[in-house]
């Protein structure tokens, strides 16, 4: 035993201690400490560096110490980024002997520990390991003096702080129940015992160890291994002095012992892709839509107008961040009367050629257009021009990037572990494993999260047939039936209830909306309501009408000569239009991969395209349902969309000679939602069979339908849309007899259209003659290829 040597004064005044293998305190004793270095052995004999000295008996009156080493066990486990509670190695802990000080810094050249007046270097152990063993009764506060390169910083020692999660916190992420998992897990920039940093929690639980890496240790993540938090499976550190705008990843030794460097599943920033590091984000916006939460659930959407405009942000006008988006696109949707935008994903994905439905950053809005603060400018400058926001969410699916989710910690844990359920059939991605109950929960607070973070107020969810279908695009044999026999994913079903309710009940006002191709039962139905199949509702809601869209758009692909053969196409949307609560959707998705835009799809020459064009949107409007356009159909843009370059702007310069054309179906456009709002018919009954009766829905000879639509008062509407291309004089539509005259609010035959102008400009008066069994009719001049609306004058 040595004795303790005095103590001497550093340049600033401060007691210096030096620290070393022989110092101890006063009257005590300690067990000589393992070597650095494996001694040379007698063959056969234990090897020292890896054998701990049992503690020896302690003489009366005197305490044993001990070495304040790291035992070459922990050591090994650290180097190889293997160890589950560097916590309870390095730092500082009380032992026999006093406190012993330890510090993992590959690279560092001097390692010391400051604590007020005391000084203490620490013993380079090799590997990175410093090592000292103070005489001190208690953990006193204290920093670390760490020397690269001749530089010494002065910095906090991560390992001396208590886990920042809560054991609610870990018994809900346990339950898969964390509503607000984002607030849990991830980089949150926060202080500890006075200490400015970032906490960073992950849950990997197959991994063998998880260490943070980052800009902060210029990307060498053996100096900040993780804990691990009890059978959660989540890893937890507190980095003293990260803070903003930090990079970072998590390398996770898998349990083969590989290691893999992975994006933060909940992080909230990113970086541009094709870079894929996440970035630690405080956000400072301050919201000023408070008006308009405050009255968004006063309607429910269904009895409310709901007319939407589709954009894809990043190809709108190309070479807009969010924050000049923001400056355009509200006053453009304002100017054209749609009542919402929906965005398609705005979720970070690493291709743009995706369009954003390959998401890799689940809680990141893209940094293509900025942070995700700029989307919030964004989102909260549509609420004060009066526009609701709802976005396109992904939870069906996602790719199979190395630094993403695929295989997050060495093992299927995102997606199912059975690869026939895994591999998504179509796009080459992999599927959500919704029976895990950790999964559910990081997708259901996902949904949560943007309503509640970004003030959403609506999710269109992409793919849901994929989701609920075990055979979806399956052949026999690549698929297991449920354990009823039958091709539904109940887990599927139980997450998309879980996730309805959830946002329903946390997020007054807000809408979700399911893309749905097939007839299951109940897709808007509430999740408590059992239908005839025995399942719950989904609760969605609103469903997008696929039916409605594919059956219209063959119907007017037809030349107007053949149309009287497919009349029914037009027609059969009204035999189940009352069995969900629908949305008319003209989406991106009609207007790419050779599918041709809009107006290209419609017969006959380019009078005859724009006219076929008007006068289905004009039927579209008036049909029950909300509608949806997507971007560059509203001016009849005659290319298909491509996200390179985006809408056709240039359709609408004065200069371009067919600029009135397009300006014309544009100028419609408008009138059609201005028109629309104002009239309650048109909307307030959408979900009630008696808002709606045919006048003539079989008049296939003429290409002509009519229908009335009313609102909560039984004030009509009268539609008529005539799909063929020669004018009809005198055509008798049977009416109410209680409607004195009928006035033209909308004709899509107006000149200023770029139509023919054959108009109705006097009201018309019923007359006393029968017709499709009623007991007055009006006699109209229907327009060619056209739609009118006519209202009680």
């Amino acid at each position: 035993m040595t004795s303790k040597k005095p103590a001497a004064r550093n340049k600033s005044g401060k007691t210096r201690t030096k620290a070393d293998t022989g110092t101890t305190a006063e009257k005590k004793t300690r067990e000589p400490r393992e070597p650095t270095q494996t001694p040379t052995q007698t063959p056969g004999a234990p090897d020292p560096a890896k054998t701990r000295v049992p503690p020896q008996p302690a003489p009366p009156g005197l305490e044993v110490a001990v070495s304040p080493a790291v035992h070459a066990a922990d050591r090994e486990r650290l180097l190889h980024g293997t160890h589950h509670d560097p916590h309870a190695v390095l730092g500082a802990h009380p032992v026999p002997g006093g406190v012993a000080f330890r510090a993992f810094r590959p690279h560092a050249e001097a390692v010391a520990v400051v604590s007020g007046e005391l000084r203490a270097d620490l013993h380079d152990d090799g590997d990175g390991f410093f090592s000292a063993l103070l005489p001190l009764t208690d953990v006193p506060a204290y920093r670390l003096l760490v020397t690269y390169d001749g530089t010494v910083h002065e910095t906090e020692d991560a390992y001396r702080f208590l886990p920042t999660l809560g054991d609610l916190d870990l018994h809900l992420i346990g339950e898969g129940r964390h509503e607000q998992l984002w607030r849990a897990l991830g980089a949150h920039v926060t202080t500890r015992q006075g200490v400015a940093g970032t906490r960073f929690a992950v849950w990997a639980p197959n991994a063998r160890g998880v260490r943070v890496t980052g800009g902060f240790t210029f990307w060498d993540g053996t100096a900040f291994p993780m804990r691990s938090l009890g059978g959660t499976g989540v890893w937890e550190l507190f980095v003293p002095g990260v803070g903003e705008g930090e990079l970072y990843k998590f390398e996770i030794t898998r349990p083969d012992g590989s290691r893999t460097l992975r994006a933060d599943p909940l992080a909230r920033r990113t970086e541009v892709p094709p870079a894929t590091s996440s970035i630690v984000h405080v956000s400072t916006h301050e919201w000023d839509d408070a008006e308009w939460l405050a009255r968004r659930a006063d309607t429910p959407p269904h009895e409310a107008p709901f007319s939407v405009y589709e954009v894809h942000l990043p190809s709108w006008r190309p070479g807009l961040t969010y924050r000049q988006l923001a400056e355009q696109l509200p006053a453009y949707v304002s100017e054209m009367g749609f009542t919402h935008v929906e965005l398609m994903p705005v979720a970070e994905h690493p291709f743009g050629g995706s369009w954003g439905y390959q998401v890799t950053g689940f809680y990141a809005p893209t940094a293509r257009l900025g942070t995700p603060d700029d989307f919030k400018y964004l989102v909260d400058r549509l609420h004060q021009a009066g526009i609701g926001v709802l976005m396109d969410w992904v939870p069906a699916h996602f790719p199979r990037d190395a630094w993403a989710l695929a295989e997050f910690d060495g093992r299927p844990l995102y997606e199912h572990h059975d690869p026939r359920r895994a591999a998504h059939p179509d796009w080459g991605t992999l599927e959500f494993d919704f029976g895990r109950r950790e999964v559910r929960n990081f997708l259901v607070a996902n949904a949560v999260y943007w309503c509640e973070e970004f003030h959403i107020d609506g999710l269109r969810v992409d793919a849901v047939a994929s989701m609920l279908y075990l055979d979806y695009s399956r052949e026999p044999g690549q698929w297991t039936p449920n354990e009823h026999g039958g091709r539904e994913n109940l887990d599927a079903v139980a997450f998309l209830q879980e996730m309805n309710a959830t946002v329903y009940r946390r997020c007054p006002g807000v809408v979700t909306i399911a893309e749905e191709s097939t007839a299951w039962d109940g897709v808007t139905r509430p999740t408590h309501q059992k239908g005839p199949s025995g399942f719950g509702g989904l609760g969605f809601g609103l469903k997008w009408n696929m039916g409605w869209m594919h059956d219209s758009l063959r119907y007017m692909s037809h030349d107007p000569v053949h149309r009287r053969y497919h009349h029914g196409e037009m027609t059969f949307s009204m035999v189940y239009a009352y069995s969900e609560n629908y949305v008319l959707p003209i989406s991106h998705d009609e207007v790419v991969h050779g599918k041709r835009s809009l107006v290209s799809k419609m017969p006959g020459d380019w009078w005859q395209q724009r006219a076929n064009h008007r006068a289905y949107l004009g039927f579209m409007w008036a049909h029950p349902g909300k509608q949806l356009l997507f971007m560059g159909q509203e001016f009849a843009q005659g290319a298909e969309w491509s996200e390179a370059h985006g809408p056709d702007w240039w359709l609408l310069d004065p200069a371009y000679g067919a600029e009135a054309d397009h300006r014309g179906v544009r100028d419609l456009v408008r009138d059609l939602n201005a028109v629309y709002r104002a009239t309650p018919a048109l909307w307030q009954r959408d979900t009630d069979p008696g808002g709606f009766e045919w006048i003539t829905g079989d008049a296939a000879d003429d290409n002509v339908f009519a229908f009335l639509r009313r609102d909560a008062d039984g004030t009509p509407l009268l539609a008529v849309s005539h799909l063929a291309p020669v004018v009809r004089h005198d055509y008798r539509i049977g009416v109410p007899e209680d409607v004195p005259a009928w006035a033209e609010a909308l004709n899509t035959d107006a000149a200023r259209y770029g139509g023919g102008e054959v108009t109705h400009p006097e009201p018309v008066k019923p007359e006393p003659q029968g017709a499709h069994g009623r007991p007055a009719s009006i006699r109209l001049t229907l327009p060619p290829l056209s739609t009118v609306w006519l209202r009680p004058a």
